[in-house]
């Protein structure tokens, strides 16, 4: 771990326990950008993922690592109200220790960090200038459900009963639960309400975990109607691994590198990439992105004009 990154404890307020982080500060007494980092699905803090620090680092940002109840299997954790108050927690506390500017506080993350993000943008808006979802989880009763349905990725759903209580395919009360833990549950009510950007590989739910549909549905949610993608195309690029023929992006982002492009679409304050990749997180673009934002300011959809060729390969567990 590098010196400049600590351990910090910090209140959470909706159950008043103090929280373990990792933190690095900006460096200087001006206000700096604030990013909020998020571990994968079956992670904790100790993750102290590099990708994200180093280039927080590189920008002078504040950077906040939350333990948010850790892997998300027991009932604290994956989405509850514990981990919205965690996480909303970790701004304050930076918040009111160091100098942060308040249009430009950032929140990433990727498969179970994703759906944390796609929680906090649905749910506390008003706390981010822009928030970078990759290969999210938006709909815990549908993955449950294909998780159940593949032997090399059901410890996912025994995952998601032991959080929820119990079958939310079989049980009325584990299926309410599990859909107050779904991102999908409220991202139509806070659509405009801050900048989300939401990318996945093509190949996710064949070479890695999450269906595309995640993300597509989820920004379907966001989006204004008329820019909104048909359940048809939906289902065949999760069925084809490939972009409809009448969909597919046109050009090339040069700071997605080898993991181009293959579908884009833009609504309003919201983004969606689909890319050559699985189940990926690729910091390279989520950074380039992030400190283009700033809050209230109209949305500015590029990444940088150069690959980053440190970007993670593909998440795991």
């Amino acid at each position: 771990m590098s010196e400049a990154i600590r351990e910090v404890s910090y209140l959470s307020e909706l159950d008043k326990t103090m929280q373990p982080a990792l933190f690095a500060p900006a460096s200087g007494s001006e206000p700096r950008p604030l990013v909020v980092s998020l571990h994968t699905w079956s992670a904790d803090m100790t993750q102290a993922s590099t990708q994200f620090f180093a280039r927080a680092a590189e920008r002078n940002w504040h950077c906040i690592f939350p333990n948010f109840r850790g892997p998300n299997w027991t009932v604290e954790a994956c989405g509850s109200d514990l981990v919205i108050s965690d996480i909303a927690s970790a701004v304050a506390y930076v918040k009111a220790n160091y100098a942060v500017d308040e249009n430009r506080v950032y929140l990433v993350g990727g498969s179970g960090g994703g759906h944390a993000s796609l929680l906090m943008a649905a749910l506390r808006p008003e706390l981010w200038s822009a928030v970078s979802s990759w290969c999210p989880i938006s709909d815990l009763v549908k993955w449950h459900k294909s998780c159940r349905n593949s032997p090399r990725e059901s410890g996912y759903a025994d995952d998601i009963e032991k959080a929820c209580g119990g079958d939310p395919e079989s049980d009325p009360a584990v299926f309410a639960e599990a859909m107050k833990r779904s991102s999908v549950t409220y991202l139509e009510k806070s659509a405009g309400k801050c900048i989300v950007d939401i990318g996945t590989g093509i190949h996710d739910g064949y070479t890695g975990s999450v269906p595309v549909s995640h993300t597509l549905e989820a920004y379907n949610l966001l989006a204004a109607p008329e820019d909104r993608i048909s359940q048809e195309d939906i289902e065949y690029i999760v069925k084809n691994q490939e972009i409809p023929a009448h969909l597919k992006f046109v050009g090339y982002d040069p700071a997605y590198g080898e993991n181009r492009v293959l579908f884009r679409r833009v609504s309003g304050m919201v983004r969606v990439t689909v890319f050559e990749g699985g189940h990926n997180l690729l910091p390279g673009p989520a950074f380039g992105f992030l400190e283009r934002q700033h809050g209230g300011e109209t949305p500015i959809w590029f990444s940088g004009d150069m690959a980053d060729t440190r970007n993670d390969s593909e998440l795991g567990r």
